[in-house]
């Protein structure tokens, strides 16, 4: 399969269980292809998440220092937490904040002995305590 419709089976498929759960949900339009946005958004009663979106079976992933700083930027910018999302074939889902990424030569990577060291699965995720929610407020015209 081409690694562009299993990166996108792998967006659909994570966007469907947050869906599945009452979240709205966004698809980033030219994720995959552009560095200046997380792949997919997901918010519900003022809680939101993004996500950059990994299928990959190798033994670790990565991302260079420029996609990371975006991410970054996007991150520090909307207050959303963002994370790396990776589909692990037979295994599931694993969520990496960007911070958990180790620096390299010419990317920041996380290894698959990291991601399951660090356990935030998909349950894990959306229970997860120390994720502060963004609370989204409207002015009124007086």
């Amino acid at each position: 399969m081409l690694r562009y419709q299993k990166g996108a089976r792998g967006e659909r498929e994570l966007l469907n269980r947050f869906f599945d759960l009452g979240y709205s949900v966004i698809r980033s339009a030219g994720s995959g292809v552009n560095s200046i946005s997380p792949d997919i958004f997901v918010m519900k009663g003022g809680r939101g998440f993004a996500f950059e979106c990994k299928a990959w079976d190798k033994d670790s992933i990565s991302i260079e220092w420029d996609k990371w700083d975006a991410l970054k930027k996007w991150e520090e910018n909307s207050k959303l937490p963002m994370f790396m999302a990776w589909r692990m074939s037979n295994v599931g889902w694993f969520f990496i904040r960007l911070d958990e990424m180790r620096k390299n030569t010419k990317s920041y990577s996380v290894t698959k002995k990291t991601a399951i060291k660090i356990g935030r699965v998909f349950d894990n995720l959306i229970l997860e305590k120390g994720i502060e929610p963004i609370i989204i407020t409207v002015k009124e015209d007086a």
